[in-house]
Order: structure tokens, then sequence, then C-alpha cells
């Protein structure tokens, strides 16, 4: 995805973009390329940059040693469709039937130093500045209180291992206000509407 700048860059992105890149594209699977938090020199997005191989031995630090390395054709995940969403019952009628979503929240600094728990703060007008991925929901047995279950994008050094328990409702960042998903697919749909609301 970043490599093809497909939703954004390393500065950011867009994951209406992403999910448009899936439903012409198809993603290869994680394990085509190794991330390394870089932007390309240049917008291309030729063969090699979407799912490659090389030879040893590993590549010294700094350098890309591309000349040691070929494109491989991959198996290639689509979306049939993509689309917009808000609302804890649209958002859990997904995630139920069609797996995690993306969803934006406004990254304080007290969440940056989150370490466990459910995290709840609360923002009357929350300005969305990142993206993370609600995989699921729950509800903590003692208090009773209703949490989304997040994945960030931050290493497994952060949160509980990279995952996340935030509030439902208000007091969750604005993760309930915009979110986007997709319908997985194996093949390319090529009279699938794009981005609906």
């Amino acid at each position: 995805m970043v490599n093809c700048n497909a939703g954004g860059t390393c500065n950011g992105g867009n994951p209406g973009g992403v999910y448009q890149f899936a439903y012409k594209e198809g993603i290869p699977d994680s394990s085509c390329e190794q991330y390394v938090a870089t932007n390309l020199d240049a917008r291309t997005c030729g063969a090699i940059d979407k799912c490659k191989d090389c030879h040893g031995p590993p590549c010294p630090v700094g350098e890309t040693c591309q000349d040691q390395c070929w494109a491989v054709d991959y198996k290639h995940y689509f979306v049939s469709n993509y689309y917009s969403l808000s609302g804890m019952d649209k958002m859990k009628a997904d995630l139920y039937k069609y797996g995690p979503i993306s969803c934006g929240i406004e990254v304080t600094d007290a969440f940056e130093a989150y370490t466990g728990g459910i995290y709840s703060e609360h923002k009357l007008f929350p300005m969305i500045n990142h993206e993370i991925s609600v995989v699921g929901w729950g509800k903590d047995a003692a208090t009773g209180e209703e949490f989304w279950i997040g994945r960030n994008s931050w290493g497994t050094y952060w949160g509980e291992g990279g995952f996340f328990r935030m509030a439902t409702g208000k007091n969750g960042l604005g993760i309930e206000r915009d979110c986007t998903a997709g319908i997985p697919s194996f093949t390319k749909t090529e009279d699938a509407i794009e981005f609906t609301q």
C-alpha cells in the first residue's frame, strides 16, 4: 500500500484509497514485501514494488540491494465493494458479517501513553488524525462497560501488545464517527458499485 501510494504515504493516508486499490488491483499478502517505513523515491508501482523475492545475504542497513531481488506473482485479495459507515449498530453488524473495519480517531497525548485497560477520553468535537482497525467489541464483566477492540499500527510495544480497548460512545475519541469497510473477495468483481454510502 505504501509502495504504490494506495491511499497515502508514510506521512498520512486515506483508507478509502486502500479499498479502491483492493477493488481495482488486489492486495498481496503481507509476506510479499518487507515493510521499511519509507516512501518510494519515485511515484512508481511496478511489479517489483508489489511483490518480490530476494537472495542473500541480508541487505546492509541504509541500502536497497534491489539488484538482488526480482518480481514474483502473488495471490490477489480483492474487495467486491467498499463503503463508509458510522455508529455502534452498523459497526457491530459489519464486524460480525465481514470482519475488521478501519476507523478514524483523534490521537491525544494521553492515548499515545496508553498501556492497557479500557481507554476513555471525552472530546466534544474529536478531530480525526489517525486510522486504526476495529477488530471486535466486548463488555467488562465487573463494570458492564462496553468497549471496542482496536489494533493500532505502532508495534507490539504499545498498548496491549499493539491492541487497545476503547470506550464506546462519546468517550471514544470519535471512533464511531468515520469508518470504512469492504467486502472481502478472492476474485475481482467488474460490476460492483464503488464507494457507496
